[in-house]
């Protein structure tokens, strides 16, 4: 049986268990040249030996930095937003970074901000949607500490650092697709609300429909009105069959995610509708869900890896560098997934 571990608390005891003064335990833990190679081996086999971690809190109590990174999302409810938190995690942490993560509710992000910084965290990651205003004033109150930013997934913030998916040209590339195979009537699913992501989106189609002289108001159907938005999927299956119902219904659906998709195609089943022969279907996110459904469903990939990658990189090559005087806004490019669930417009009786 292998002997317990020495409990050790301090750096002063660790030091005494290492036989070596604490000033060049201190050195080898802070990672300061000019050490032997046989000290710092020394000290890493005492490490492992005794389980022994370095407070970082005292660290930046000396000026140093935490090498931590703040991550506010507002909720783990969507599988795009659990994948982007998970690879931006990974991604710190290869770069030896670790994450502190705080989920919140809306108006919360004043409280986990204030908690951040009174850790000394080097930057802070906002993932997902916000109120507007709301992260306006905590991008001033970091701004004002001089503590690095981004905002991702979330454009249009004034001053602020964001990366975010252009969803703009994601609806066009739907919209091109569709409008390729002959479709001039659409059916708009979950397109509701004052969102700007929704607002984006809108943007897209009504640009895309203009290069093919239709209008937004003329080609597309929304009855997001008629139905209370409990769960994605049932809500798209019950505003499908609203619009199914109407004497000249659209030939393509488009929904604003994959789980409305999938409601919508079983409701146009449930209808005797075979997708895509007689409507086509679009979805959203391009989740694992969208390829199990038969037919495939046709959707727009967030680049997920991508966007992890470059918000990574851009949150650490803001730390120990001055504030921006311009803010960085990036967007990922989407890529269009077509699948099975899309085909040629049918033609009108």
């Amino acid at each position: 049986m292998k002997p317990p571990r020495p409990a050790i608390r301090s750096t002063a005891e660790f030091a005494r268990y290492v036989g070596l003064a604490r000033t060049t335990v201190s050195r080898v833990l802070n990672g300061q040249p000019g050490l032997k190679p046989k000290t710092i081996a020394r000290v890493q086999r005492a490490m492992d030996e005794t389980g022994f971690t370095p407070n970082a809190y005292a660290l930046h109590l000396k000026g140093k930095r935490t090498a931590t990174i703040g991550i506010c999302i507002e909720n783990l409810l969507t599988p795009p937003a659990v994948l982007k938190l998970a690879e931006l995690q990974r991604r710190l942490r290869e770069r030896n970074y670790a994450s502190l993560i705080e989920v919140v509710e809306p108006g919360g992000t004043r409280r986990s901000v204030r908690h951040f910084l009174s850790l000394r965290v080097d930057a802070v990651a906002f993932l997902g949607h916000f109120v507007e205003e709301e992260i306006a004033s905590r991008v001033d109150e970091l701004k004002a500490m001089a503590t690095p930013h981004l905002i991702i997934d979330q454009a249009g913030i004034a001053s602020a650092n964001s990366l975010t998916l252009d969803r703009v040209t994601a609806m066009e590339q739907v919209l091109g697709h569709l409008l390729a195979l002959r479709h001039t009537s659409f059916g708009l699913l979950g397109f509701s609300g004052s969102a700007r992501s929704v607002r984006d989106r809108l943007s897209g189609v009504e640009r895309a429909l203009a290069g093919a002289g239709l209008s937004l108001a003329n080609a597309t159907t929304s009855l997001d009105h008629l139905h209370v938005r409990a769960g994605d999927f049932e809500f798209g299956r019950a505003v499908t069959g609203s619009i199914l119902q109407l004497a000249e219904r659209p030939t393509a659906l488009i929904a604003l995610n994959d789980e409305i998709a999938v409601g919508a195609v079983h409701a146009c089943r449930a209808a005797g509708l075979k997708v895509p022969q007689d409507i086509s279907v679009t979805g959203f996110n391009n989740q694992d869900i969208g390829f199990m459904l038969t037919p495939t469903l046709t959707s727009v990939d967030q680049r997920v890896t991508q966007t992890a990658e470059l918000a990574a990189d851009l949150l650490l090559t803001q730390i120990g560098q001055p504030p921006r005087i311009k803010p960085l806004v990036q967007l990922i490019a989407p890529l269009l997934v077509e699948r099975e669930s899309t085909g040629p417009a049918p033609r009108r009786k």
